[in-house]
Formats: structure tokens, sequence, C-alpha cells
């Protein structure tokens, strides 16, 4: 099963960072391969928001679909999200916030492998680029949002 771990210290907020990640609404906007975001339910439990998000994914003409449960923990700065149903036998994303004196370190972990072993090789192949470009993209929207480099929210 493929898995990317990755941190990056970067000069927006935690606060700003974790807004970007929670907005899922809007990852069709700028996340690479997203076509369309429908969040089917939104609940509070605790400190918790859970979602239940169903996402549309275009990547060289093939179009799936799959659902996750998403667990959005501002308190925590922490968002978690594991596939429930779709093309994945297992696809599970976490992201952790941490404020620094200037900025935050973001730590991101995406662990996914297809029900399906050919498109689980096939996918193997690109996953690093893939994730890292999903990363990137992140930030990207982080720039365009709040600058080069952002004051505190």
């Amino acid at each position: 099963m493929p898995l990317h771990k990755e941190t990056r210290i970067l000069p927006y907020t935690a606060d700003q960072m974790y807004a970007i990640v929670a907005d899922i609404g809007r990852y069709p906007e700028f996340l690479p391969w997203c076509a369309a975001v429908d969040v089917e339910k939104h609940e509070r439990k605790g400190e918790a928001d859970f979602l239940t998000a169903e996402m549309t994914v275009a990547f060289h003409g093939l179009h799936e679909r799959y659902v996750s449960q998403v667990r959005l923990d501002k308190h925590a700065l922490m968002i978690e999200a594991r596939h429930v149903k779709g093309p994945f036998r297992k696809l599970d994303t976490r992201w952790r916030f941490r404020p620094l004196r200037e900025g935050s370190e973001i730590n991101f972990l995406i662990d996914f492998a297809f029900s399906n072993p050919f498109l689980s090789a096939m996918a193997g192949v690109a996953f690093g680029r893939v994730a890292a470009r999903m990363a990137e993209a992140f930030i990207a929207r982080a720039e365009a949002l709040y600058g080069t480099r952002a004051e505190p929210a």
C-alpha cells in the first residue's frame, strides 16, 4: 500500500492552514483531479465536526467517486479522513497543524490502496508525485488567499 508522509514549515498560521484544508467544499477550485465535492452530512460531536463527503476524482479520463468520513477537530488542529465506500480498499488522510513563532508546521499523511490490484499497482508508480502535488496545491491556495507572507489571523 502506498504511504506518503510529509512535514512542511510554512509562513502561514496553523489556523490559516487548518481553515484551507477544512473547507472541503472548495477543493474543486484548487485541488488537482478533484472534479466535485458533495458534503452529504455534517454533525457536531463534542469538540469535533464530522462530515460525510462524496468526492469525484477525474484523472486521465477516469472519473471515480468515493465517500469519506471526515473528522475536523479545530481544538486539536487536526483533520482526518477515512474511506467509507468507493474504488479504494483504503484511503486515509491525516493533517496536523502545529503553531510556530512564525508560521506553522504541517504534517500530512496519505495511505491508500485500490480494491482492484491492477489499479493499485498503476497508481503506486506515480503516487509520490501525485501526493506531493496535492500538498503543493494547499500551499498555493494559502499563497492565493494570504499572500506569500501571511499576517497572524
